[in-house]
Order: C-alpha cells, then sequence, then structure tokens
C-alpha cells in the first residue's frame, strides 16, 4: 500500500516535534494538502426544465404499493373517520369555531395516524441483502466542517482509517476534510489536527478550505464535487459528529456497484455519546423505536426515498448530473440558499430516474446528538427554515409524488406546533364562549320546538383515546420489538428498558408542551422574514445556569399559569384535559436545566435507565475514536496563533496544508493578505503583530505560506 506522500509522488516523512522550519522549502510532511484535480461538470438545476436523463429504475415493487397504501391509505382511512366522528360531537349547527377546531383535529388526527400507519407499513419492508463479488469503485468519504471540535473530528477520522485498511478498503478509499470554518482559532486548530491525523492514518487524508462560503454546507460539497468528483466513483458524507464503521461503507459500495441504477443509499445513524438527561433521552429513543421507524419509511419510500444529508453513499455521476442547486429568487428565509438541501437533492436524483433508498438493516452507522433542549431549538430553527421553503419547490416539474411526500412531511413536522397550539387555543375560546354566554334556545321569531345544543363528551373521549393510541403504540411496537430481541438484554434487561421508555414518555410529554410554543416562535419569525444565519452546531453543551433558563422560559411559565389559574375559577373540568401541557410550559425551567446536566446523565447511567446497546458494549469504532480524540487534543496549541511562531513543528504543519508561492487572483480579492503582510512588516514582535492584525487578516495570514514564514521570522 502506497502511504499518503506516496500516491501523487513525493515521500512522505513522520514529522518530529523537533523538526525544523528549514524543512518547508523541502519535502513537506504528509504531502500535498489535496490531490490532483479531477473536474466533473455540476450544472445548476431548473426546477421547471425537464429533468436530465437518468437510468430507468422501473415500477415500484407490488411490496412497496403495498406498503404505501397501509401508510397513506390507512392515513387518510383514519382521517375520515375521525372528522366523522368528530363532526358527530358537535351535532347538526356547527358553529364557527367547531368548524375551525374541525379542520385543526382533522390535519392533526391525520398526522398522528400516519405515524401508526407508517410503522405498520415497516412489516413489509424488504429484507436487504449484501452481493458478493468484485468491486473496485474508488470511494471518497468526506466531512464538511465549520467550526468544529478539531481533535474530536480528527480522531472520527483516525479510526475510520483504521477500520478502512482493516477490512481491505485503504486502496480505494481516500478521507477529504471539507473546511468552511472563518475564525482563525477553530482555522488553526484544524490545521494542526488534521496534520496529525495525516501522521497516523493509513489511508490518505486530504484538506481543503474554502476561501468563500457560498451554499454553505451545500456549496462545499459541491466544490469538492467540481474540483476532485472526477477521481472517485462513490462518495460517503460524514456530519463532523458522525461516523460510520468500515464494514457498512463496505456494504454500501458493494450494494451501489451491484446496481446500476442507484444512485444514493442512506443508512439509519444511531444516536451515541449522550451525556446529558436530554441527549441520553433522545438516544434512547432513537435507539429503541428508530429501527421500526425506519423499516416503515423504507417500506413505503421504495426507490424515492430520502436524504439526511450525512451517512449515505452517493453515486458522484448522479449526484453531479443532478444536484447542482441555485439559489432561490428573494430574500431569505424564503429565497436564497437551499438551506435543507439534502431533501432537494433526493428529490432531483429521483426526477431523473436513480433509485434513492433507504437501507434500514445497516447498524454501524453512528452520530451524535444535541446535548440541551436550547441547543435542539437553535439547531431547529435552521431546519424549519429549510422545511418551509421547501413549500416552493413541491410542485416542481419532475419531482415524484413520493417525493413530494417527503417535502410535504418535512413542512408539517414543523408546522404541527402552531396547528396544535391553535386547536387548544380554539378549545379555549369554545369553552369560554359555553361558560360566558347564554344559549338562545330559539333563534327564530316563530319556533315552536327549542333547538338544544349538542356536544357528545363520550364520543370526544373515545377520539382522545384513539389519538393517543396512535402516538403510544409505535412506541409499544419498538419496546415489544427490543423485548423480543437481544436489544432488551444490552440495554440492561427487560424491566430496565420497560422503566426506561417510561421515564423517556413521560420526560418527552414534559418537554412537548415548550418545543410547540418554540416551534410556533421560530415559524412566527419565518413568516416575518427572519433569517436563521448560519452558526456553529454545539456537539457538546452544558447545564445553562438559573438565570439563563428563567429568561428563556419566561413566556411558556406566563402561559402556564395563567391557563391554570383561568380554568381552575371557571372551568375545573377542563384541567384533566390540559394537565399534562399545562405541567410542562410550569416546570418548564426545571426541565430545560436538569436535562442538560450531565451529573443527572450520569445518575441514569448507574441506574441502568436510558442505556443503549452501544453503552454497554461501545463498537470498537467510537472507542478507537474517544482515545485518538484525546490523543490529538494533547497536541493542539493552548496559546492560540502564538504557536505558529514559537513552534517550528506547528510551522511547518500549517505550511504543509497551504500552497507555495503568492497567493493567486485580483487585488480586490486578496486584500486581508495585503494588509496583513504590511502590519507583518512594521511589527517589532510576533506578539505585537498579532495586536495589530484583525480577525481576517489573521486568517489570510493562515492562507498564506509566505505570510506564515513572515511571521515566524518576527522575533518572539
Amino acid at each position: 500500500m502506497q502511504s499518503q506522500g506516496e500516491t501523487d509522488g513525493g515521500a512522505r516523512l513522520p514529522l518530529s516535534e523537533d523538526a525544523g522550519w528549514a524543512a518547508l522549502d523541502l519535502e513537506l510532511p504528509g504531502g500535498p494538502a489535496t490531490p490532483p484535480e479531477a473536474p466533473l461538470a455540476m450544472p445548476e438545476q431548473d426546477f421547471r426544465a425537464r429533468p436530465p436523463l437518468g437510468p430507468d429504475s422501473g415500477w415500484p415493487s407490488l411490496r412497496t404499493m403495498a406498503a404505501r397504501l397501509i401508510a397513506f391509505g390507512g392515513a387518510a382511512a383514519i382521517a375520515w373517520f375521525g372528522l366523522l366522528q368528530m363532526d358527530k360531537v358537535f351535532g347538526d349547527n356547527v358553529t364557527f369555531l367547531q368548524m375551525v377546531l374541525l379542520v385543526l383535529f382533522g390535519i392533526t388526527f391525520t398526522w398522528v395516524g400516519f405515524s401508526f400507519t407508517s410503522m405498520i407499513a415497516g412489516f413489509l419492508a424488504s429484507n436487504l441483502r449484501t452481493p458478493s463479488g468484485p468491486n473496485d469503485a474508488r470511494v471518497a468519504i468526506i466531512m464538511p466542517v465549520y467550526h468544529e471540535d478539531a481533535a474530536a473530528t480528527a480522531g472520527l477520522l483516525a479510526a475510520l482509517a483504521r477500520d478502512l485498511y482493516r477490512v481491505g478498503m485503504a486502496e480505494r478509499a481516500e478521507i477529504f476534510v471539507l473546511s468552511d470554518s472563518r475564525q482563525p482559532g477553530a482555522v488553526f486548530e484544524e490545521m494542526i489536527a488534521i496534520s496529525r491525523l495525516r501522521d497516523i492514518s493509513p489511508v490518505p487524508i486530504w484538506y481543503r478550505r474554502r476561501q468563500s462560503n457560498k451554499g454553505r454546507k451545500a456549496g462545499n460539497v459541491a466544490d469538492f464535487v467540481t474540483r476532485w468528483g472526477g477521481r472517485y466513483e462513490q462518495m460517503v458524507v460524514l456530519d463532523a459528529d458522525s461516523v460510520m464503521g468500515a464494514n457498512t461503507i463496505r456494504a454500501l459500495s458493494a450494494r451501489m456497484n451491484a446496481d446500476p441504477a442507484v444512485g444514493l443509499i442512506q443508512t439509519m445513524p444511531m444516536l451515541v455519546g449522550g451525556q446529558t438527561i436530554f441527549a441520553r433521552l433522545t438516544q434512547f429513543a432513537g435507539r429503541i423505536y428508530g429501527p421500526a421507524i425506519a423499516r416503515g419509511v423504507a417500506a413505503w419510500s421504495g426507490n424515492s426515498g430520502n436524504f439526511w444529508g450525512h451517512n449515505a453513499i452517493i453515486r458522484l455521476e448522479a449526484f453531479a448530473q443532478c444536484c447542482g442547486l441555485p439559489d432561490l429568487p428573494g430574500k431569505p428565509p424564503f429565497g436564497g440558499t437551499i438551506l435543507s438541501h439534502d431533501f432537494v437533492e433526493a428529490a432531483l436524483m429521483r426526477r431523473a430516474g436513480w433509485k434513492v433508498r433507504l437501507d434500514h438493516d445497516l447498524r454501524e452507522s453512528f452520530e451524535g446528538s444535541p446535548p440541551t433542549l436550547l441547543d435542539m431549538a437553535v439547531r431547529e430553527r435552521r431546519w424549519a427554515q429549510g422545511n418551509l421553503q421547501h413549500s416552493r419547490l413541491i410542485f416542481s416539474r419532475g419531482f415524484a409524488w413520493i417525493s413530494r411526500a417527503h417535502f410535504v412531511i418535512g413542512i408539517l413536522g414543523f408546522l404541527m406546533s402552531p396547528i396544535w397550539l391553535a386547536m387548544i387555543l380554539v378549545g379555549l375560546a369554545l369553552s369560554a364562549n359555553v361558560l360566558l354566554s347564554r344559549p338562545d334556545y330559539f333563534p327564530q321569531t316563530y319556533q315552536l320546538f327549542p333547538e338544544w345544543p349538542t356536544f357528545d363528551p363520550v364520543r370526544m373521549l373515545w377520539l382522545f383515546i384513539a389519538a393517543m393510541s396512535f402516538l403510544l403504540v409505535p412506541k409499544f411496537i419498538g419496546i415489544l420489538r427490543a423485548w423480543l430481541r437481544p436489544l432488551a438484554k444490552n440495554s440492561g434487561g427487560g424491566v430496565r428498558l420497560l422503566g426506561s421508555a417510561l421515564f423517556e414518555i413521560t420526560l418527552s410529554a414534559l418537554i412537548a408542551p415548550v418545543q410547540m410554543l418554540i416551534q410556533t416562535r421560530q415559524i412566527l419569525d419565518i413568516l416575518r422574514g427572519r433569517d436563521s444565519g448560519w452558526e456553529a452546531q454545539v456537539r457538546a453543551g452544558q447545564m445553562p445556569p438559573w438565570n439563563v433558563v428563567l429568561r428563556r422560559h419566561a413566556l411558556h411559565i406566563s402561559l402556564g399559569l395563567g391557563t391554570l389559574v383561568v380554568l381552575a375559577i371557571f372551568s375545573p373540568g377542563q384541567l384533566v384535559w390540559l394537565s399534562p401541557i399545562l405541567a410542562g410550559l410550569i416546570l418548564s425551567p426545571m426541565t430545560s436545566r436538569w436535562s442538560a446536566s450531565p451529573v443527572f446523565g450520569r445518575w441514569a447511567r448507574r441506574q441502568g435507565l436510558l442505556v443503549t446497546p452501544e453503552e454497554r458494549e461501545p463498537p470498537e469504532i467510537l472507542t478507537a475514536a474517544n482515545a485518538l480524540d484525546y490523543r490529538i487534543a494533547g497536541s493542539l496549541p493552548r496559546d492560540g496563533l502564538a504557536a505558529v511562531g514559537r513552534d517550528p513543528a506547528m510551522q511547518a504543519r500549517v505550511a504543509s496544508l497551504l500552497r507555495a508561492g503568492a497567493p493567486a487572483g485580483p487585488a480586490a480579492g486578496r486584500l486581508d493578505a495585503i494588509s496583513a503582510e504590511a502590519k507583518l512588516a512594521h511589527a517589532a514582535t510576533q506578539a505585537e503583530a498579532l495586536s495589530f492584525l484583525t480577525e481576517s487578516e489573521k486568517l489570510a495570514m493562515l492562507e498564506t505560506r509566505s505570510l506564515v514564514e513572515v511571521f515566524a521570522k518576527l522575533p518572539k
């Protein structure tokens, strides 16, 4: 096997800690930062034009059509039944408010019914297998990063590289780190961490930074495809906190290689590494309920599946042909860069005839989870905006109806919060109307018999029980499925599994009303024209102080207490129905703070609560990633950019990831580098130089080898 430097010429030299700066003018450690470019055309798509021609993947199978009948036909039947029964609850003379409630109830009842029928459809999911036979497809494993924990991402990739070598994929797999980071400190740590990674990796590691963040993550990936896409047949996309085992990557590559019409295969990532109660709650729910949900989605999606942006393998030919994304007309939040680009890319590939699948059976696929409720809210703000953008694309030419269904499901996933809130408010308004108004039994002047107000509380109770059943039965199916498999034993045993599930259901019920109000506010912000921006995701949070949670949840407490007082005075009977919602709102500061506590997370683990199999028997790749993360983190500089001038080894590592020679391009695009050069020329010491430079100028210095050399020669 060739080493990194031998792949494209040049010898790879191990970098010792006392390596001198003079080595920069000779052969740099690790070889070039990127391989020779192999461009692949990626034309921008026109959503109104005829789609490009791809393979003919044929009609859906009978199994897929039956699953769709169960999922969508069953949801339609549930909707019709619910509306019919709700209409009988109100009787013949339906008022305006009752009509509004009927519509809102119909949407909500259909939504919870679909979650049930979708899981039932999973019983028709195909039994997948990995074909045997030769496979020499070249695979690029790409990880886009944006202000991430450099040591953690490098540790994940180092473990993956060693795993690829172990399974015999080192000759045809290469790893790309695609950086969009803009903060000098984060970029410097990335460079040092990636340089360390290149030292220990048995497969080639490439590092590319963009100077422009155009298109955000989608633009980052598109830049890779247009510059190096022709070098590979397949591309595995990872997130900065995700990883897949080499056996899973090998299986994905073999499955794609065996069917020339497959354009994308998505895996079902398992959440791992949660330390707080909130993260462990999300992690447990995903592990116990997720496989059954994934089987259902895979069953009715068939070859018109979806893409979740990471932990998937993509045929580069298909992606380049179909997935060049334009900016949407107008200003954000509905115009500009397409945020939830993954849904759109899957739909574009499918409309050209490529198969897009969810392979639910592969288990070595992992990602991290948001550590706190507030961190989840920040992440969901961008997702909400991206999904609402899809409302402009649903009726684009050529999309498969299942792709449109994925769009609608994504949009409703966020709109259900304001719909649920509106349904509660309309119900309270109806109750207030009954309490505060005198019924008119003779609305007509000459009327012989009275018109009695009609309301059927027994039928309403059964509708409520049905709705709760549709919500909870899928969870119980997931629990039963886990109980009948080794999953229960690996989650602490059947009793602890059941206890964990009850704990998850209770805490989720407390969190749900808070999320309802948070998402409703997010939707209102988007409708008012507020853009989410682009912030780095929080991977490892901490318990927020009381002043933060009280400020963030003040509105939730006020609404909960106010509603409690009003109902206690005027309609105590309704407290029985609304008590879970009111409890969630009133207790929101405590729930938000304590669920973010790693201490309570460790306590829960010691009690055997919310434990997943990956915690009891950690996968080897995750164990290796943690060890390598710790090893790489110990070598990162603790004094920031000052280390570039103090430590020749650091200088060599930075230079190894930069191009030789002066920056190219027009002067207008190099103003930060020009001003940095002038300031460095007038600085007396390195410390003074750093005090002179702005953040953008420090970044320009890190991007220019000649400026790094000038800085290193200044007195310390």
